[in-house]
């Protein structure tokens, strides 16, 4: 039982440990890039239907 126990408590530090370095390094914005024009095949990851028109009917 005590092996079962420390091994708990390692477990949550280890997860605590990299919940904590998670935060505190951020991957860089470059690697964010988004889109400076829209297109269709685009506009469905940000989920605009692109076979609506711009309301020019």
């Amino acid at each position: 039982m005590n092996s079962g126990l420390s091994l708990a408590i390692s477990f949550i530090v280890v997860i605590a440990i990299v919940i904590l370095v998670g935060k505190r390094f951020r991957i860089s914005a470059r690697y964010e890039r988004k889109e400076k024009i829209l297109t269709p095949w685009n506009s469905l990851d940000q989920g605009i239907d692109p076979t609506e028109n711009d309301g020019n009917k």
